[in-house]
């Protein structure tokens, strides 16, 4: 009898250990169905008091900016941020809609988000804010327009001026106006932090890091042809990664170690990395505007960063990834002979970091952008057909050779 409760016993407790397995992994699977994951996003920055539209002529005024997104759902939500902001940021509307063209919406697709339930938020000096979620038929690789009425702007003005796409600035509420191609155009983005897809389809998100080869610097305006565009439309071509959005965070001039435009990498990392929705994979391509301060004057209170303690910048936010459960891939730092800043140190510095990035092993993958961008005949210059004419930068051309140098298997595991 003993060993027959015995075995009745186990046999209960066997079945509820299923029956509790099979309700973990049925909730893993609603959740995973449910998760939110980016299909766009800028980094954001400080604006400069010089460079308009200032706080007064944003006071009271309507703004539509218009993003190309990478994945597509049926809900959404939009991040905005007044992380540079002195004072609270007053938004009292805003809306979404299918871009029509420049400065245009389609209008039967124009619908209101909110904030907790309401129309308008204030959004406190440094903080970020999140609608609340939007039944909207978001199509991959489409143009969401998204418009704001600013009823008092911070102090201080948190912008993405690198958009390359125009933003369409008027006075008064006109938030749901058909057409805004009359009004003032402005080449940057402001206020908007990211774009987020909630769809069965999602499979998590990519983002690139880095400077302005990812802001897509001498790209064609309003043409979104940045390399991490180009990376976005053959994920969306391949039936096995078209789930996959990609987040562009990279900053024009910005540095591993010293802040020059925008915040260091390592300082702004959380916010522009692990703070994004559904990430599980990292590209960082970073390092060429620290290797060129040995090629010009130093900036006030600089301390040119050696090779290593480049290598070592890479190292933390590996760790710091790692720690998030994100791969990262590190991308060698592409050719720069002919640029304003070169030096013979700065390249001497930049074969050592490569070397490293390719036979480290520290990273989960490498990229060689340096190999898919730079001339055979003359290594240290990038190629003619890739190079934008400053040398530095890659032109529409150089951005798809980019893009295609990467192995879409890598976003299957």
């Amino acid at each position: 009898m003993k060993n027959k409760s015995t075995v009745a016993a186990c046999l209960v407790l066997a079945v509820l250990a299923s029956l509790a397995l099979t309700a973990t992994t049925a909730s893993s699977v609603d959740r995973d169905a449910n998760l939110w994951v980016g299909t766009w996003a800028s980094a954001p920055m400080l604006a400069l008091v010089t460079t308009p539209p200032t706080s007064p002529e944003l006071n009271d005024a309507t703004l539509r900016q218009i993003v190309h997104v990478s994945i597509g759902g049926a809900s959404i939500r939009v991040r905005f941020s007044n992380t540079f902001g002195a004072t609270p940021l007053e938004i009292s509307s805003a809306h979404v809609a299918v871009s029509a063209g420049p400065g245009a919406i389609r209008p039967d697709s124009d619908k209101a988000l909110t904030f907790s339930g309401q129309p308008s938020v204030s959004i406190p000096p440094g903080a970020p804010m999140f609608s609340d979620p939007l039944a909207f038929n978001l199509a991959a690789q489409s143009d969401l327009a998204i418009t704001i009425h600013i009823a008092t702007a911070p102090d201080a003005v948190t912008t993405h001026p690198g958009s390359r796409a125009t933003s369409y600035l008027q006075s008064g509420d006109a938030v749901s106006a058909a057409d805004l191609s009359s009004a003032t155009k402005v080449e940057h983005w402001y206020f908007l932090d990211d774009v987020d897809v909630q769809s069965s389809a999602a499979a998590g998100a990519v983002v690139t890091f880095g400077d302005s080869i990812t802001d897509g610097a001498h790209s064609t305006e309003n043409a979104n042809t940045r390399w991490p565009d180009d990376l976005a439309r053959r994920l969306a071509a391949n039936k096995k990664t078209a789930g996959i959005g990609v987040l562009n965070e990279g900053i024009g001039g910005n540095r591993l170690l010293h802040d020059m435009t925008g915040p260091n990498a390592l300082a702004r990392f959380d916010r522009d990395v692990l703070s994004q929705s559904g990430v599980r994979w990292l590209i960082i391509l970073e390092g060429i505007n620290d290797l060129g301060a040995h090629g010009r004057t130093p900036l006030r209170d600089e301390k040119i960063p050696t090779a290593q303690e480049l290598i070592a910048a890479y190292q933390q936010m590996i760790l710091r990834a790692h720690t998030h459960h994100i791969r990262v891939f590190g991308a060698t730092i592409l050719p720069y002979q002919g640029a304003g800043y070169f030096s013979s140190v700065g390249e001497a510095d930049r074969q050592t970091i490569n070397q490293w990035i390719r036979t480290s092993g520290a990273f989960d993958a490498v990229i060689d952008l340096d190999a898919a961008t730079r001339d055979p005949q003359k290594p240290t210059q990038l190629a003619p057909t890739a190079d934008s004419g400053d040398h530095l930068h890659p032109g529409d051309v150089g951005y798809k050779a980019m893009a295609d140098a990467i192995d879409l298997k890598l976003f299957l595991k």
